[in-house]
């Protein structure tokens, strides 16, 4: 079974672009928007292509095989 991964956020919403590289799946904004408009990122099981969609505490994001769901926090902990 796969586990899935939680990624901590402050603020009440990240966008899909700060998501993939704030959790170290993009290493630049271009990266992440190839990732995006190429249709493999996946929120909430389908995918999309929009790199503004706000991400709020509970989704969870796949790309290829992992899955990460964004958790709302008052702080930031570690990815690991």
């Amino acid at each position: 079974m796969q586990k899935t991964q939680e990624i901590y956020i402050s603020p009440p919403f990240i966008k899909l672009e700060q998501f993939l590289k704030f959790a170290s799946l993009a290493s630049t904004g271009g990266e992440a928007k190839l990732l995006i408009q190429n249709g493999y990122v996946c929120v909430n099981g389908e995918v999309c292509k929009l790199r503004g969609k706000k991400l709020f505490g509970g989704e969870e994001i796949s790309l290829g095989a992992e899955i990460y769901r964004c958790v709302k926090s008052d702080y930031q902990r570690n990815k690991s």
